[in-house]
């Protein structure tokens, strides 16, 4: 008896054993789509605990602030279900049936797989919990009212997990797959209609961001990543530069905080996906070199610009990024631009380009008129084509930044 006795309680330690392995697999699992899914940054405020919740989200309609998701059992979501975490995941459909906002992504995240949500959800249960009272809805009436959200939800959301293509790779449907769902890059860089609804009839080219550009990352040489071949796209997810660019804004915190922790893999596979993109439309007609801006801008450029960027252009390869033929120099719209030159720029670092290079601002030295200036000069220069830039959009991002510094 107790040989059987001992018997049973080793093949009970093995399936324990099996058992813990089995959920450690499922934790590292959730671990890396957590990852893939950016969730560190938005639900990690500045300087706060991890997923403590108190990021800020600016949306065209004002302030959201990302919850707490931690275990935190009162201010957490360690009182959640799985089913509750799913649908909040996948559906937008908060614990107690509101409806939450699409700055939290569900409108992509619904094409992941159930098993990798319950996955995430098994690793945020082992984070620290985190007391932390979150109140997310900062937007002004009406647009504080979630109700309004299920006639959004009826015109923009379309609830499903992705069908993979079986005409396609299996690493080109891993790269759809992150892309469409998890990375949710459409978030950024598809337009948005006045109501905030993906244009999708323009996928991937390029929208406007809290006072950023998110560029076209179709096939479109000019503007887009043509040009770019697998190689360079892998390159910038993992260090945030290649030979074309280096991350900045919104793009160096998704660098920081998912795509340079990604597998070789992985980046690889959405740089297949998003080689298929075709093209966006489009063409544009250089601004005259004898333009009076144009020659205003070209000044300004050799004194202020050429000593980092050259005079050609080129730039220094993982320190300065090139402007001719850079597609982000030739977007429909220069807000980005803009807004490096008045508030400067420091590039992300990451493990594999530890130095992140910095632009100083030039908001004290040039004016609103100098700044469009030199950027119509670049914009239109070393083969570059892109509409002139106006001092009155100058003058409006200045006003931006300068009471976003006061409110802070």
């Amino acid at each position: 008896m107790l040989a059987c006795a001992l018997l049973l309680f080793a093949a009970a330690a093995v399936r324990a054993q099996d058992r813990d392995q089995q959920a450690f697999q499922t934790i590292e699992h959730g671990r890396y789509m957590a990852i893939a899914g950016d969730c560190a940054g938005c639900h990690t405020g500045p300087g706060g605990k991890p997923f403590a919740g108190g990021g800020a989200l600016e949306t065209p309609f004002g302030i959201l602030l990302a919850p707490n998701i931690t275990p935190d059992v009162q201010t957490g979501i360690g009182g959640w279900t799985d089913d509750q975490f799913v649908d909040a995941v996948r559906d937008g459909t908060g614990r107690s049936g509101d409806h939450l906002y699409p700055a939290m992504p569900y409108t992509y995240y619904t094409r992941m797989k159930r098993e990798d949500v319950i996955a995430i959800r098994a690793f945020l249960d082992t984070v620290e919990p985190v007391s932390n009272l979150v109140h997310p809805n900062q937007l002004p009436f009406p647009f504080n009212q979630r109700e309004a959200m299920a006639g959004w939800n009826a015109l923009y959301f379309k609830s499903g997990e992705l069908e993979p293509n079986p005409g396609k790779s299996a690493e080109w449907n891993r790269g759809a797959y992150l892309v469409e769902g998890a990375e949710h890059c459409g978030l950024c860089h598809t337009p948005k209609n006045v109501m905030g609804g993906d244009e999708t009839s323009k996928p991937m080219q390029g929208s406007v961001l809290q006072n950023w550009f998110a560029p076209d990352l179709t096939g479109n040489r000019r503007i887009g990543i043509g040009e770019w071949t697998a190689d360079d796209i892998v390159l910038y997810l993992k260090t945030g530069r290649n030979r074309y660019d280096i991350a900045s804004g919104p793009m160096a915190d998704a660098v920081t905080h998912s795509t340079s922790h990604l597998s070789d893999a992985d980046l690889r596979a959405i740089a297949v996906y998003l080689k298929d993109l075709p093209p966006s439309g489009g063409t544009a007609q250089p601004v005259a070199a004898q333009n009076p801006a144009m020659q205003q801008g070209r000044a300004i450029y050799a004194d202020q610009c050429a000593a980092c960027h050259t005079m050609r252009g080129d730039g220094i390869v993982g320190l300065f990024p090139r402007l001719g033929g850079a597609p982000l120099v030739q977007q429909a719209q220069a807000t980005s631009l803009i807004r490096v030159v008045l508030e400067g720029s420091r590039s992300v670092a990451t493990e594999g380009a530890p130095t992140g290079p910095a632009m100083p601002s030039f908001a004290w030295k040039l004016s609103d008129a100098e700044v469009a200036a030199v950027l119509t000069f670049i914009r239109n220069s070393w083969g570059n084509a892109a509409p002139a830039v106006a001092a009155a959009d100058v003058g409006k991002m200045r006003h931006q930044l300068q009471s976003r510094a006061q409110a802070q």
